[in-house]
């Protein structure tokens, strides 16, 4: 699919719950969020019949995201819904890594390729700090049991405040190494002020090339995470949502003042 830029959009971002067993400093507020209505949220098989169309439009990799996509019940079946649609060549998921260690055998067998595990610090009392009550000792499991079930490459989202040379991403760094993994560094972006930064190590964040589509927990298609444009894929059907997220979707992202990162999975 070409939008009116000729950019090829292929790439299919699902955030199945707005819901985080962390509360990030740089995500949420400590007392959290007004959450999105269960009788709002799009059921399994809505968004599988969904991505099944988007993938015959062109879409060839899916991610599915959160919130902490590992909170929602029986994520699994979802997995297995969407790794049976063909044309899939990447299906992978982000998650914070908490709960990764008694999922991530269940999730290589439904299909899931691999994963993308956010993590800022290795610093037991800084992750602590950051997340508002993680335990880093979790996250490490999680990802251990990721290797070791087969979901690899397993990439890991480190998020900075400027810098790839501050003191946790250094250590997050190091870490890596030495486990063999991949490392994207995420500068904090503010969706209010259209702060946004491109990704160094990964593709984020490059408007000029951007191929993705984004559809939250409670159906709403976004074409741009920088921008208020949103069509409800209830309303207006799948597939006619799909082709005008493509030709409405904006050149470059300005700002966002409808979302946050919660519920659009970043």
């Amino acid at each position: 699919m070409l939008d009116r830029f000729d950019r090829s959009i292929d790439y299919l971002r699902l955030s199945v719950t707005d819901r985080c067993n962390l509360r990030c400093i740089y995500c949420m507020p400590a007392e959290g969020v007004p959450l999105v209505r269960h009788k709002d949220i799009l059921t399994y098989n809505e968004i599988a019949e969904f991505t099944r169309i988007a993938v015959g439009k062109g879409i060839t990799k899916v991610r599915i995201t959160g919130g902490e996509p590992l909170v929602r019940k029986n994520i699994t079946i979802l997995v297995r819904m969407i790794s049976d649609i063909p044309g899939i060549r990447d299906l992978s998921m982000t998650t914070n890594g908490v709960l990764l260690k008694e999922h991530a055998v269940d999730l290589k067998e439904a299909g899931l390729h691999r994963v993308n595990v956010s993590l800022d610090s290795v610093d037991e009392g800084r992750f602590t700090a950051i997340t508002r009550g993680g335990n880093v000792k979790d996250v490490i499991e999680g990802i251990d049991a990721a290797i070791n079930a087969g979901l690899t490459p397993v990439k890991i989202n480190c998020v900075i405040k400027n810098s790839t040379e501050e003191k946790d991403a250094l250590e997050v760094t190091e870490f890596c190494h030495r486990k063999g993994l991949e490392i994207r560094y995420i500068r904090q972006m503010d969706l209010v002020k259209g702060h946004f930064y491109p990704v160094d190590g990964g593709d984020g964040g490059r408007c000029q090339s951007c191929n993705r589509l984004r559809l939250t927990a409670n159906g709403m298609l976004k074409p741009c995470l920088f921008s208020d444009i949103e069509i409800d894929i209830r309303k207006t059907g799948y597939e006619k949502a799909i082709l005008e997220a493509i030709q409405m979707k904006p050149e470059c992202g300005i700002r966002n003042l409808t979302g946050s990162f919660y519920n659009i999975g970043g």
